[in-house]
């Protein structure tokens, strides 16, 4: 049902309570003033972001008017984000965030947030009123709305939404967006489209094509998806939220790099966007683009310093990143990697230490970075440190992983291949685990040397599928010369060789290094995808012995 104010017209400012956040005395004052002319008499003044959070988290205010530059700290951004991330700022109450900044930086950046509004100083009385008043007759029409959404009762608020749109028509994009939304968001995706559809029959509107772009993502048509926001990217190139969407749809065909430079573009467009400068990390880091995968994990870092969405584990994988980085990276520039790294790994112990086993983990990662400086002894002692601390009969995957990662660095790879048989066990119901797992058993060596099997393991596979069994064979070798346990080369060169003598070539050395290959693959976990092939290839190859 809609408010008798919002058909009146008449905001009733003094109705809600108010929250004006800025570094400057003067101007927190003058807001002050000024909304109380309007009669606005429930006004608090805050001066930084921290105090800001903080009573947020215990009190409730329907109007927030948060500077963006607050000197040292949080800025209006941090600000907005963490309320978001906390739940603290409802629907039904506004953000609004006043700067004297309008730099495309600054913009794109608070955009990503969805402030309710942007005040460009210097603000005037008349400028407040209509801007602020528009805003309250606005939320005042839209109240049940949202207080249902606030309390998750999405049904409730589909409701309320249909009931709304006849009766509000200077609303209804508000109303369209917020239905398709919703049905989204209840995995109704039919509905959705079909809102979306018959807001783009009469207007070419961004946020509908992002929509259906993100429907038909869920309802996995990757390619119409990829299209829909590769077309709404080329009409709206700074339209932010359609790169992510897009970089997600191209990383679930399996287009890494294309999603990589997709997020690198929006990265370009808004560089204060942390949670992108993470996604861009773990794509580069898949991709194997150490150097991308590095830098973004640096900006990520920094970025963090007043955000909510600061963590240990960013920290960590900057000092993986750098570890890997400064080993395949010879001379002084591998040096100042590696100092980088033990940098960051000594900073995160002392910012994260309540972080589940957070010491245990840099004392791995810094054996890593020792060890691929030729640290020995140094490496060992961090190694054999962190050691103390773990049960591997009840450590977790993620402690585990690092463990034998570690281990194989060290030369350790008898009680790598242990240890990752155990959390086979362990965790034989967990997939993403269990491919961990597998490939750390496949390429427990330094980035560099991953990159060089793998083209190897290229050219063999190309050479066995043209019938060129001598090249193939010759490639594989080279390949298993780097990563001598890789379980899948092992088979394709068995497969290889096993081929040969099934066409004359009965040459024991060909059995024999058959047989050497399997019995590399000897601690195998029988979870590895590729335990299967292994048993049936040793039983060809005692056939064609006993034969």
């Amino acid at each position: 049902m809609t408010s008798a104010t919002a058909t009146s017209g008449n905001p009733e400012f003094h109705k809600l309570r108010y929250l004006v956040i800025d570094d400057f005395e003067n101007f927190r004052l003058s807001m002050r003033q000024m909304l109380r002319s309007f009669g606005a008499d429930k006004v608090e003044l805050i001066s930084n972001g921290s105090a800001a959070i903080q009573l947020c988290t215990y009190d409730q205010f329907d109007v927030v008017l948060c500077d963006y530059n607050l000197g040292e700290g949080k800025n209006g951004q941090h600000i907005l984000e963490e309320l978001r991330h906390k739940k603290l700022l409802k629907r039904t109450s506004l953000f609004l965030l006043v700067t004297a900044e309008t730099s495309k930086e600054m913009v794109m950046g608070a955009r990503e947030y969805q402030p309710d509004a942007y005040l460009t100083k210097p603000i005037n009385r008349d400028m407040l009123e209509k801007r602020l008043g528009a805003l309250i007759l606005q939320r005042n029409a839209l109240l049940p709305i949202n207080r249902a959404i606030d309390k998750e009762n999405l049904p409730e608020a589909v409701s309320l939404c249909l009931a709304t749109i006849p009766q509000q028509p200077r609303y209804k994009t508000w109303l369209m967006k917020t239905l398709a939304d919703l049905y989204f968001q209840m995995g109704d995706f039919g509905h959705a489209r079909k809102i979306y559809d018959e807001v783009l029959a009469q207007r070419d509107l961004s946020w509908a094509r992002l929509g259906r772009g993100r429907v038909l993502l869920a309802e996995q048509h990757l390619d119409d998806s990829i299209s829909e926001l590769q077309s709404l990217i080329a009409s709206h190139p700074d339209f932010i939220e359609a790169y992510d969407l897009l970089a997600e749809a191209l990383a679930k065909k399996g287009k890494l790099t294309q999603a990589q430079q997709i997020l690198e573009k929006a990265s370009e467009l808004s560089p204060n966007a942390l949670l992108r400068h993470r996604s861009l990390a773990e794509l580069a880091t898949s991709a194997q683009d150490i150097d991308r995968a590095t830098e973004a994990w640096r900006r990520t870092v920094q970025l963090g310093t007043h955000s909510i969405h600061d963590s240990a584990d960013h920290h960590l994988a900057l000092g993986r990143s750098l570890a890997d980085i400064s080993e395949a990276e010879p001379g002084s520039e591998g040096k100042e990697h590696a100092k980088e790294a033990l940098a960051v790994l000594a900073k995160v112990e002392r910012r994260f230490p309540d972080a589940p086993d957070i010491g245990t983990k840099s004392l791995l990662v810094q054996s890593r970075v020792h060890a691929g400086q030729g640290q020995t002894r140094a490496a060992t002692e961090c190694l054999e440190q962190a050691e103390a601390r773990i049960d591997p009969a009840s450590a977790s995957a993620e402690v585990g992983l690092e463990l034998a990662k570690t281990l194989y660095r060290n030369d350790r790879s008898d009680q790598a291949e242990q240890l990752l048989s155990g959390l086979a066990q362990r965790f034989e119901s967990e997939p993403a685990i269990l491919q961990e797992i597998e490939t750390l058993m496949d390429e427990p060596v330094g980035f560099k040397q991953k990159l060089q099997a793998r083209a190897f393991n290229r050219e063999g596979i190309k050479a066995f599928e043209g019938g060129n069994l001598d090249e193939a064979a010759r490639a594989f070798e080279q390949a298993l010369a780097i990563v001598p346990n890789h379980t899948a080369l092992n088979l394709n060169l068995v497969q290889v060789r096993m081929k040969q003598i099934a066409g004359g070539g009965h040459d024991p050395e060909l059995l024999a290094q058959s047989y050497r290959c399997l019995d590399a693959l000897k601690n195998l976990p029988e979870q590895h995808r590729q335990h299967r092939r292994y048993v049936t290839l040793r039983k060809k190859l005692d056939a064609i012995k006993h034969a």
